[in-house]
């Protein structure tokens, strides 16, 4: 698989680079930058900061090197994602999104482009975050209903969007696990007065320092409590998840996947 990473000295970016340049699967072919970035032009590795040079160049547009790649592996801001899954659906070229906070506009947009090409879509690239969301669908459908449902979510101080993705998406599994909706049972931190609403689930959003992500879900009873947790410590987890989804994309056909569908379905 030809590659693509936009952003090479994000957070992100710079990882995928990394950890792709040990995989044999995957080719990294360029990097785009923002446009007047001293780094254009430079070797993708140099960007990055991996230590070595990879053969692959920073380009300032992605249209100017799309047409050498497979896939484009995208971790940036909800616009200019948009405008990268527009440009792979031109080129018929397929993508992994890891990027989150897009608007219910937005999500309707990018459903209707994997009907074109093959799409990755994930809040939360970790293999053990998706093998958490089994557990909690599991934990729903036994003690849900008889549950207080709490998420706690923690991220660095850069995060723009709260609560997470990830935490949306839990959200998300254990209403299902109910028969419920999510928008009819969320609750988006507290104050004031008054006892605590049944059958919510509960959102609190923290941000501080470098924290990587973190994320916890609690089922509280009486005299007893469930907590459901899981702590990166940094960002190569979801880095090597992106470059397993990015191999898992050879030879699919257009359609909207999810880690679920990378793990094979073992998640549940």
């Amino acid at each position: 698989m030809k590659i693509v990473v936009m952003a090479p000295k994000g957070k992100m970016g710079r990882l995928i680079i990394k950890i792709a340049e040990g995989m044999p699967e995957l080719e990294l072919v360029g990097a785009v930058g923002p446009a007047g970035r001293d780094y254009i032009g430079q070797d993708a590795g140099a960007a990055a900061g991996i230590g070595r040079e990879t053969g692959a160049m920073v380009y300032d547009s992605l249209d100017k090197i799309i047409c050498k790649a497979d896939l484009v592996l995208d971790y940036t801001n909800p616009e200019l994602s948009m405008q990268v899954m527009e440009t792979a659906l031109r080129n018929r070229k397929a993508v992994v999104c890891g990027t989150t906070g897009f608007s219910d506009a937005q999500m309707a947009r990018i459903r209707e482009i994997s009907g074109e090409i093959p799409l990755v879509f994930a809040a939360n690239t970790s293999m053990v975050v998706n093998l958490m969301y089994g557990l909690l669908r599991t934990a729903a459908e036994t003690i849900g209903s008889m549950s207080d449902i709490e998420i706690i979510e923690m991220h660095d101080r850069h995060k723009k969007d709260a609560p997470s993705g990830t935490s949306k998406e839990m959200g998300q599994v254990m209403a299902e696990a109910m028969g419920r909706n999510l928008g009819e049972l969320a609750v988006y931190g507290r104050e004031g007065a008054g006892e605590r609403i049944p059958g919510s689930i509960g959102y609190h959003s923290v941000r501080a320092g470098d924290i990587s992500s973190s994320h916890t879900v609690m089922f509280g009873l009486l005299g007893e409590r469930l907590e459901i947790t899981h702590h990166a410590h940094n960002w190569e987890c979801f880095a090597n998840g992106a470059c397993i989804a990015a191999k898992f994309l050879e030879g699919k056909t257009a359609g909207f996947y999810t880690v679920k569908d990378v793990l094979g379905g073992v998640i549940g």
